[in-house]
């Protein structure tokens, strides 16, 4: 079946990888080595991405977790780097996005994100409204690689499972999509996915990024 829709993963799929300068801010704010802060960064990662936590209530969880002793304004100011940290565009791959459009194909995001992350990228990026479909986990209480989001995505586009592409940048949410028939391709530049699209035969159907 041909492919009628693409959906992306949002950060390193849409977007660069993270700004080191608001790592940067983050492990000055924290005290934290960067060794120390990556293991406390994602211990909790999904609990937010899932909205069980708010962007505010995970820092300082983390904080507490870490016995760090942080004022609400040093709260603040971390969640409001960490939303900066995923906001840097990847331009090729948004003007790949365009071609897609111009050939009438359906577009979506799906990202495990959490609740400030989002609002910081609405308020960034007005080519976010340009996707027929978004689905931001936070939201809906459903994180990926679960199957019941693929399954509220194929809902909301209207598209068949082999009509869709997938692409992200993590194998076990590609997987994930796949165990529903969705097409996936594991993303890591631009490049590689042209590569992937000749070599699986869609270069015949799809614009080459």
């Amino acid at each position: 079946m041909p492919i009628k829709a693409v959906v992306f993963d949002y950060g390193m799929v849409l977007s660069e990888a993270p700004q080191p300068e608001a790592r940067l801010e983050l492990e000055r704010i924290t005290g934290l080595t960067p060794e120390e802060f990556d293991k406390r960064y994602w211990v909790d990662r999904l609990a937010y991405d899932r909205g069980d936590l708010t962007g505010l209530a995970y820092w300082e969880k983390l904080a507490v977790d870490a016995d760090l002793k942080l004022s609400k304004e040093e709260i603040a100011r971390l969640t409001a780097w960490d939303a900066r940290m995923w906001t840097s565009a990847n331009e090729r791959m948004l003007a790949w996005h365009k071609k897609l459009k111009e050939r009438g194909l359906k577009t979506a995001i799906l990202s495990n994100m959490g609740d400030s992350v989002m609002e910081r990228m609405l308020e960034t990026f007005a080519w976010i409204e340009e996707f027929d479909v978004l689905i931001w986990s936070y939201q809906h209480r459903i994180v990926k690689p679960d199957a019941a989001i693929y399954r509220l995505l194929l809902g909301r586009l209207g598209t068949a499972s082999e009509e869709t592409l997938f692409l992200d940048d993590k194998q076990e949410n590609i997987e994930g999509a796949e165990k529903l028939g969705i097409r996936g391709l594991q993303f890591s530049s631009a490049d590689k996915l042209r590569a992937d699209l000749v070599g699986s035969g869609l270069d015949g159907e799809l614009p080459l990024p």
